[in-house]
Parts: C-alpha cells; sequence; structure tokens
C-alpha cells in the first residue's frame, strides 16, 4: 500500500530505497501515506522571489523563480507537461498567485478566457484552493510527457519567442541585461 502511494510522483524505474533518496533528494516533505501533491510553491522559490523583489528586479525576473520550479518539477517526474509553454504557463499562473505584480497577456497573444484567469490570480488573495480540483489537475499533468523541459525544448521555446520580437526589442533587451547584470569580483 505505501509503495503505492508515491506511484506517479517519480520516475517508474526507481525501487522503494531508491524512491526515499529521490524524494528527500527533491527536498519534498510530506507524509509517507498521503496521496496529496507536493507543497507550491516551495518555500526557496518564495524566498528568491522575495529576494529578487528586494534588489528591484522586474516583476518577470521575480517569475522567472516559479517558472524555474515548474521546470524541475517536469524534470524530475513529480509531474509532467503538454509542452514547455504549458509549463512556463503554470509557473506564470504559481507567480500571480504568489503576489507577483505580473500584467495579464495582451490582448491577441492568449485566449480571452486566460487573459480573465490571469486577472483573477493576479486580484486574488491567498485562500485554500480545492482539494477535488486540485488533484484532478496534478493527476491529468502526472500523465503528460517530461520532455518538455528538456535542454532542446527549452531552446526551441526560447527561440520562437525572441522571433516573435523585432530587431530593436531584442537588441534594448539585450543592452539592459548587459547593464543590470551582477558583475562578480574576483
Amino acid at each position: 500500500m505505501m509503495r503505492q502511494a508515491w506511484r506517479g510522483f517519480m520516475p517508474q524505474s526507481l525501487d522503494w530505497h531508491e524512491a526515499c533518496r529521490f524524494l528527500h533528494w527533491c527536498s519534498i516533505d510530506f507524509d509517507i501515506n498521503s496521496k496529496k501533491e507536493p507543497p507550491m510553491p516551495d518555500t526557496r522559490t518564495l524566498e528568491r522571489a522575495r529576494r529578487d523583489k528586494a534588489e528591484g528586479k522586474s516583476p518577470s525576473t521575480q517569475a522567472g523563480e516559479f517558472v524555474r520550479e515548474e521546470i524541475e518539477h517536469v524534470r524530475k517526474g513529480i509531474h509532467g507537461a503538454r509542452s514547455t509553454k504549458q509549463a512556463i504557463a503554470i509557473g506564470l499562473s504559481k507567480a500571480r498567485r504568489a503576489g507577483v505584480k505580473l500584467k495579464a497577456p495582451s490582448k491577441g497573444t492568449t485566449s480571452a478566457e486566460t487573459r480573465r484567469q490571469a486577472m483573477r490570480d493576479a486580484r486574488r488573495r491567498p485562500h485554500p484552493p480545492s482539494k477535488t480540483r486540485s488533484r484532478a489537475t496534478f493527476r491529468a499533468l502526472q500523465k503528460e510527457g517530461r520532455s518538455a523541459a528538456s535542454p532542446e525544448a527549452l531552446a526551441r521555446q526560447a527561440r520562437g519567442a525572441a522571433a516573435s520580437r523585432s530587431k530593436a526589442a531584442r537588441s534594448q533587451a539585450a543592452r539592459h541585461a548587459a547593464a543590470t547584470r551582477a558583475h562578480r569580483t574576483r
């Protein structure tokens, strides 16, 4: 029974002892007999986002921490994603719910329903999510593949996102990144 409680949370090739080491390595701390999903978002992710905000970084940079966490979840096999874009969207949604001041996607880039949900997430005060809906979403994601977080998929997503921007916009972003980059002292 206990072994079945972990089915779906990790790669199928692991035996029980390897699974325990895997969960310790992922630093997921939840009851061994429970079938609930891991805590979302991770406290370290929230801490990194708060640090970014304190340093005066943009909301998109703060939200990047949540996207990074989501990509890590897919890579570790906690759940999957149908596409890289879906993994990024889940991360951005988490960021909005955590209080990052992200704007809703502009008209024409996503559906009206997605825009409405993004505005709702931004307005929302913290509240306990519906357990039934949360579990259903999580189980649906567990059935999806893991290749959405591969380096090739991420590179393809980045190239596609860059291609949709103008040369001037890309150049301006590069100049801004160079100006705000943290320089390490040797």
